[in-house]
């Protein structure tokens, strides 16, 4: 198949099967993550999330989700 002639997703599978074949699964997988871009401003955010908060408030909330897990 000609790339020129081929659509967008065309391309997008292509690529993906070639990464696949030649890196392997774990390979292609790592090699998409160098281009994830993501959004937003994570230390902006992470300070929007964590101020305030101090470690043993952090550890009574993972508790409480641990617990709250094995429940269902």
């Amino acid at each position: 198949m000609n790339a020129h002639t081929m659509s967008l997703e065309q391309i997008r599978v292509a690529g993906m099967e070639a990464l696949a074949r030649e890196l392997g699964i774990v390979g292609m997988i790592r090699f998409m993550q160098q281009f994830e871009t993501g959004h937003g401003d994570y230390s902006k955010d992470r300070h929007q999330w964590l101020d305030g908060q101090d470690l043993d408030s952090i550890v009574k909330r993972i508790r409480e989700k641990r617990q709250t897990s094995r429940r269902t």
